[in-house]
């Protein structure tokens, strides 16, 4: 296996960090929005495993898996988190999530009983470039794969960069300005993928996984850092019995 076919197994271990460090954040806070943003990067590691996993070795389930989450879900949960993070009414974002779950349920059914052609299986070929002659998409499944990755672009990129507009807007908190703008940046990397693919380049969605990913971290870490108001703050004061 050369080197740029190792990107993904680098691409998960990434994604795992980051996700652990949005849960361990979700443990401290208990905040709906970082617990969708976790579920959204657990299907992102899924994603990239299972490239990883195809390039060695070849499964009929994680070829379902790769497509169901990499394909389908993962941009849409993540979105979810945003869309928690942004919506002030609880209700609304509640009811889309439970959408959000339904259309989930869906998608599961008809990846997993989609039949799977003949065609043999190529090693060391990116699955994103062979999985159209091997796994017969329907009709609901392609345009289930449009509007969940449609309403992932939105919500994540668009809650990013309006996130990061609103604290320019304010002149405050400048690192999660520039946060959420890597956030949004790095989002766009992944939805590459289809062009790259188009142009005969699907080698390099492995590297474009790869910089999204750690774009996306980096943007994180950089938004969550506590400002310098809240570094400087006092402690409060003990209360008197």
């Amino acid at each position: 296996m050369d080197l740029l076919h190792t990107l993904p197994f680098l691409s998960t271990a990434v994604t795992l960090a980051f996700t652990w460090a949005v849960f361990y954040r979700f443990l401290k806070g208990r905040r709906k929005h970082t617990l969708m943003w976790s579920l959204g990067l657990l299907l992102y590691a899924a994603g990239t495993f299972s490239e990883a996993f195809l390039a060695v070795a070849w499964s009929p389930f994680i070829l379902r898996l790769w497509y169901l989450s990499g394909a389908m879900l993962t941009a849409a949960w993540l979105a979810q988190g945003s869309i928690y993070l942004l919506i002030r009414k609880p209700r609304v974002a509640d009811a889309l999530m439970l959408g959000l779950v339904g259309l989930s349920a869906i998608a599961i059914g008809l990846v997993f009983t989609a039949p799977l052609a003949d065609t043999a299986f190529r090693a060391g070929v990116p699955v994103s470039a062979q999985y159209k002659e091997i796994l017969a998409r329907t009709g609901p499944m392609v345009a289930l794969t449009i509007f969940l990755n449609l309403y992932g672009t939105l919500g994540l990129v668009g809650g990013a960069a309006y996130s990061a507009w609103l604290f320019w807007r304010k002149r405050i908190l400048a690192n999660r300005m520039l946060g959420n703008l890597l956030i949004a940046g790095g989002a766009l990397f992944p939805a590459m993928a289809g062009t790259l693919i188009r142009v005969g380049l699907g080698d390099w969605l492995y590297v474009s996984e790869l910089i999204g990913a750690a774009v996306m971290f980096a943007g994180f870490t950089l938004a969550t850092q506590p400002s310098p108001v809240e570094k400087d703050r006092p402690a409060p004061a003990p209360a008197r019995a």
